[in-house]
């Protein structure tokens, strides 16, 4: 989607977050969606609660 991080910005990032195997505490969420939609909130001003549900 317009403003979702790129294959190559993720290549770059993904190392730098933590391991998405599953630990005590529950499950990570998937990063990427994660950081989209983080990115999709900065970018239009959003409240979190107008974040659309695919993030």
């Amino acid at each position: 989607m317009a403003g979702d991080l790129t294959d190559q910005e993720w290549v770059r990032l993904a190392p730098l977050l933590p391991s998405m195997a599953p630990q005590r505490g529950g499950r990570w969420r998937d990063h990427r969606q994660v950081i989209n939609g983080i990115l999709w909130r900065m970018e239009n001003g959003a409240k979190w609660d107008q974040v659309p549900d695919r993030y």
